[in-house]
């Protein structure tokens, strides 16, 4: 997308094909879940969420890494916790019965958290954060 501003305002929005054809755009919009038009929000929006879970990578921050390994160790790190440990809203699944909490004074739970994770079948349970940290990595000739 092209974007004309005047003024700090979009007056006119324009689109470019970068990679692949206009036939095969045309053809994925056309079989595409969400929109029929070409959109950046799921960039922008996927930005945002590494930007807010790496520092490294934020607005005006006085982090930084002097050597791209660090980076990347410390991107990997902010993903693998954002897909194994953080719960996602629109991914949650409402329990056929609901369960107590507190005994009998707490609100009853209605929702079971699932993960990016859960939900790409990698995992059966939302980790914690000591699980994450201890997981032992198989070497990398086993997944390449």
């Amino acid at each position: 997308m092209v974007k004309e501003r005047k003024y700090g305002r979009v007056i006119h929005v324009t689109t470019r094909v970068v990679y692949g054809t206009i036939a095969q755009v045309e053809a994925a919009l056309q079989v595409s879940p969400v929109s029929r038009t070409i959109n950046t929000y799921g960039v922008e929006r996927n930005n945002l969420t590494v930007r807010q879970h790496a520092r490294r990578l934020g607005r005006k921050v006085n982090a930084f890494s002097k050597e791209p390994d660090y980076l990347e160790h410390q991107l990997t790190l902010a993903l693998a916790y954002y897909h194994f440990v953080v719960p996602h809203r629109s991914l949650r699944q409402r329990l056929p019965h609901s369960l107590p909490t507190k005994g009998r004074n707490g609100s009853r739970k209605q929702w079971k958290p699932v993960t990016s994770a859960m939900a790409a079948g990698l995992t059966d349970h939302v980790w914690t954060m000591d699980e994450l940290l201890s997981f032992r990595v198989p070497p990398k000739h086993l997944w390449c």
